[in-house]
């Protein structure tokens, strides 16, 4: 199932217009209710493993329109991992000096050391999409970005890092539905923001731009995963699968007990 949602390396003309954000596999929510208990149970011992090994870095990229459920998804999806070895990082305006920077340059020193899992919600990818959409770069600077960012990720894979990107799919009829509930219940109002609507007047256009960065900067490497997210409980079951079939792939294991340790308590046991 993971695959039905994975855009291919060799798909140049992907579109997310090709990609229903209602579509569930045919499953309701009932059908996954054990499958998902036992994903967060799994999630859980793997990353334990995972951290104590310390043979990769897990990077989860997380891009989306607004309303499209990123920090629900942390919240859901990552729940219950340990603080150990587990971060999340928020690309906001780059600051003056990260301006004074190329664009990636805050962007590496936040990825994941081996052994810890970090999720960038929103991430570079918003310097060949908000700043296009926004022309203060051109199309040839982008198309352009999406060559270096191949070659970033790439190296990021070479050096045991895993790099993991969503895309959460939805509908502008769902962001609409969205963003009209931030304003009849006191506890979203602060999720409510003038900026939202005025981004959603280039919806088609932010569409577009996606559309071209999946296309182009989904690799063998590093592909994008792009799951329809109207459903939440659909869009939280399919990350989390993704997630957990690629630490088992991995087969790690708990790192044996030191030579060293192992003849001090030889020691220790026999001098009782």
């Amino acid at each position: 199932m993971i695959k039905e949602f994975t855009v291919s390396s060799n798909d140049k003309q992907f579109s997310l217009k090709d990609i229903n954000p209602d579509d569930t596999a045919e499953l309701v929510k009932k059908d996954i209710k054990e499958e998902y208990a036992k994903l967060q149970e799994d999630f859980i011992k793997l990353q334990q493993v995972f951290y104590a090994s310390k043979q990769y870095g897990l990077l989860i990229i997380l891009q989306g329109m607004d309303c499209s459920g990123k920090d629900g998804t942390v919240k859901k999806v990552l729940k219950g991992v340990s603080p150990n070895g587990f971060n999340v990082d928020a690309f906001k305006v780059p600051t003056p000096t990260e301006l004074g920077h190329d664009y990636l340059w805050r962007v590496h020193n936040k990825a994941p050391m081996k052994g810890e899992i970090v999720v960038f919600n929103r991430s570079y990818y918003e310097d060949v999409l908000v700043t296009r959409v926004h022309k203060t770069i051109d199309d040839n600077t982008a198309f352009s970005r999406f060559k270096e960012i191949n070659g970033f990720e790439k190296y990021l894979v070479a050096n045991n890092t895993i790099v993991l990107k969503f895309f959460l799919h939805i509908s502008k009829e769902f962001q609409q539905e969205k963003l009209e509930a931030r304003l009849e219940s006191v506890e979203k109002f602060w999720k409510f923001s003038e900026a939202d609507l005025k981004e959603r007047k280039f919806w088609d256009r932010y569409q577009e731009c996606y559309s071209d960065a999946i296309s182009n900067c989904s690799t063998k490497e590093a592909p994008w995963h792009v799951i329809p997210s109207n459903h939440r409980w659909f869009r939280d079951y399919i990350i989390l699968k993704t997630i957990v079939k690629t630490l088992e792939d991995l087969k790690l294991e708990y790192p044996a007990l030191d030579a060293n340790i192992q003849e001090l308590i030889k020691e220790v046991n026999e001098s009782k």
